[in-house]
């Protein structure tokens, strides 16, 4: 899907939500690509992470780091758990923000930001994510709900515990009756959305607890929790990234220079991953 605006600029500010886990030169590129006067930037670092090594960022006009930080661990729990907490770091400034943007240390802009700002304000109240339908579609995802993971708890021999749970207890049923959707974990949504998200936790704790003990539950957690909602008119099943999941292996392709044609001829916003460590040209080739 396209999104190219030829409408004139209107005023929508964007918080951008980064989760990340390292400071290097690429974050701060990032930053400043993400740069705008409508614009405000929240960093969630991983609290295995020293704050300190962000120092440079902190000089930075409209870059704020969220305080209540999470250790973050691949597959697990806890990496909804550092979005929520940006989630409600954001929504308690009392700015009027028309989206909040989640990215990853990792993402870049493939669009100019004005043509980025134009487009969310084009689309006011809405949650540009990728939601399939995990019984029907995105079957590959079926036992990270019917069987317990063990991925969000850290003792030993907590492997053995989970083969047993398996053998032993019942297949797993999402609560409330919900219908599982999800695949990518990278969303903008606007602020309402992630308001009732918030509140919807606390009135529906047994939501919270089965997520813990399911495999990369960020992925199915806020699509699953708005699908069953009164807002899911809003959701737009198209989250405006290109990830290139073809390697077939457990994390996406890491783009070089040789993927601009690509990359720009996607027409989405942003894209995952880069590391300025194997290809820095990539990076240059999009900001030309």
């Amino acid at each position: 899907m396209h999104y190219f605006s030829t409408h004139l600029y209107c005023n929508m500010r964007i918080a951008h939500l980064l989760l990340t886990h390292e400071y290097n030169s690429q974050l701060e590129r990032l930053v400043h690509r993400l740069s705008h006067p409508d614009a405000d930037i929240y960093i969630h670092v991983d609290l295995k992470t020293s704050i300190d090594l962000f120092a440079p960022l902190k000089g930075i006009p409209q870059v704020y780091f969220i305080n209540k930080r999470v250790k973050v661990y691949w597959g697990a729990f806890s990496i909804i758990q550092g979005t929520l907490n940006g989630f409600e770091e954001i929504l308690s400034t009392g700015k009027e923000y028309g989206y909040i943007n989640l990215l990853s240390g990792q993402d870049y802009p493939l669009q100019p930001t004005a043509t980025i700002h134009a487009f969310f304000s084009q689309h006011p109240g809405e949650a540009f994510m990728e939601y399939y339908p995990v019984n029907e579609v995105w079957k590959e995802a079926i036992p990270r709900i019917t069987r317990y993971h063990l991925t969000n708890y850290n003792f030993p021999g907590r492997y053995a515990v989970q083969k047993w749970m398996n053998k032993l207890l019942p297949q797993r049923k999402l609560p409330y009756n919900l219908v599982a959707v999800g695949r990518s974990q990278w969303f903008s949504i606007a602020p309402t959305l992630a308001k009732y998200i918030l509140e919807y936790i606390k009135t529906h704790p047994r939501i919270v607890s089965f997520f813990k003990l399911s495999w990369a539950p960020d992925e199915l957690f806020f699509q699953t929790i708005l699908y069953n909602s009164p807002h899911r008119d809003e959701m737009v099943n198209d989250n405006l990234r290109y990830i290139d999941w073809g390697e077939g292996k457990a994390s996406p392709k890491t783009f070089t220079v040789a993927d601009l044609p690509l990359l720009k001829a996607s027409g989405k916003f942003y894209a995952r991953k880069f590391n300025i460590k194997i290809d820095g040209a990539v990076l240059d080739g999009l900001d030309a």
